[in-house]
């Protein structure tokens, strides 16, 4: 979702820009391109549990 929003802002950004480059459909071009970009990475690289190094040893009930 958050990847879904910085795509969004930035193709609001893109859209004040005065670039005479950037015609609707280009501008349309670059909202495609934003949102599969940052849906890919977001789901690719970004992970929203802990790393398993991170946790301590599981702790097993009756060894000791």
């Amino acid at each position: 979702m958050a990847a879904a929003s910085a795509a969004t802002g930035v193709r609001s950004w893109l859209q004040t820009r005065d670039w005479s480059f950037l015609t609707p459909q280009r501008l349309k071009v670059a909202t495609i391109v934003l949102f599969v970009l940052a849906l890919s990475v977001s789901a690719t690289r970004l992970s929203g549990s802990t790393p398993t190094h991170a946790h301590h040893p599981p702790v097993h009930a009756g060894s000791g």
